[in-house]
């Protein structure tokens, strides 16, 4: 699949070009409000980028909203009630994609919206297979994974060798934690029931194989904490409430190399994806434009690289990941840390970000019913 190919290439781990508006005489606003996922991620977009930005535009304010695991919701009642008050919204490639479809992100031509590579490649080309969509600005590489508490005695010693492991409370007895939402949980559900990769999302798209993996989920929904924010699962498994379960590897990467927690990666499974920014349609010229600009500098090949420094997420452009080597204040490797790195990929597989856009409404719906039982 090209998609992984590009993923894996960004993992080896000039300044941008003059802002989009730099020439333009349309007046920019003098604020953004900025959706994110909070936590590390968010802190390593503040320091990547919108710190160096708010220096260079000294009389330019960010406010910060985390609500970028409802934004598709969220979007949906600002746009009926005809009131948008995002500029820039940071979602997963599937959430692009319905976004762009329901007429709530605004197309863009990223030749020119974004910068050229330092080598004068275009950003559509430099970006490559990561944009997926015409309103989609890619940002980094990531995955949900697994991890594990390394000092479970009831485990006598046992470590969990693949996802599977989520699923047998037999030999790894304890609580997991899993993201409260269908993505990823079917997937794994499925294939711990004996569906091969590359068959689930053709049975997914059957009743009988939706059913089987919530009866698959069933066998441990009695021991599982269902988290809806990253740090939720992460201080679940601090605090040892859980043993095992899943979030972003790159909140797990801070939990084990700045937290020191006591905590494994469980690679095994992991699933791509690709987060980026959308613009929110309806926007004035003014909040556009400050948009436009800050995006042409965000993006640009050194500060994806510099973000992919503070966080083990691979920068979406080809052109970023030669400039990324050690982390900014840990002066540790990051290639080992990267979801793509070879060693970490044996068992991965890419989202299909096509399938969830058309089925996640419906499948939402029965998923969170399933909860309620």
């Amino acid at each position: 699949m090209k998609l992984t190919k590009t993923l894996l290439a960004t993992t080896a781990l000039t300044v941008a070009a003059a802002g989009a508006n730099a020439e333009s005489h349309v007046e920019m606003a003098d604020e953004m409000t900025i959706v994110s996922w909070g936590g590390a991620y968010q802190e390593s977009q503040l320091k990547a980028y919108v710190e160096p930005y708010l220096e260079m535009n000294p009389g330019v304010s960010v406010t910060w909203d985390e609500s970028s695991p409802e934004a598709v919701a969220k979007l949906r009642a600002m746009d009926e009630a005809g009131n948008i008050t995002w500029d820039l919204v940071d979602v997963t490639a599937a959430d692009a994609m319905r976004l762009c479809d329901e007429g709530l992100a605004m197309e863009v031509d990223h030749d020119e919206l974004l910068a050229e590579a330092p080598d004068g490649t275009p950003a559509s080309e430099d970006f490559g297979d990561m944009i997926v969509s015409d309103c989609f600005i890619p940002q980094i590489a990531y995955s949900i994974t697994n991890a594990y508490r390394t000092d479970v005695e009831e485990w006598e010693g046992r470590t969990p060798e693949d996802i599977c492991a989520l699923f047998d409370t037999e030999n790894f007895p304890g609580n997991r934690t899993l993201e409260r939402r269908p993505i990823n949980n079917m997937e794994w559900a499925r294939m711990c029931d004996g569906v091969a990769f590359e068959d689930i999302y053709d049975v997914l798209e059957t009743e009988e194989g939706q059913q089987r993996a919530l009866d698959k989920l069933d066998t441990i929904k009695d021991q599982t904490i269902w988290w809806t924010s990253a740090a939720e699962s992460i201080q679940t498994m601090a605090d040892a409430e859980a043993v095992i379960g899943s979030s972003y590897n790159g909140r797990f990467f801070s939990a084990i190399a700045e937290q020191d927690q006591p905590l494994e990666m469980l690679w095994d499974a992991q699933v791509y994806d690709i987060d980026g920014w959308i613009i929110p349609e309806g926007l004035s010229d003014a909040e556009l434009a400050r948009v436009q600009d800050f995006l042409n500098f965000a993006t640009d090949t050194q500060r994806l690289a510099d973000q992919a420094k503070y966080i083990s997420y691979g920068p979406a452009r080809q052109s970023s990941a030669p400039l990324v080597s050690t982390h900014a204040e840990l002066g540790i490797e990051m290639a080992p840390h990267m979801p793509t790195n070879p060693d970490n990929a044996s068992n991965s597989f890419v989202q299909n970000y096509e399938w969830w856009a058309d089925y996640r409404d419906d499948i939402d719906a029965k998923f969170q019913a399933w909860l309620a039982r």
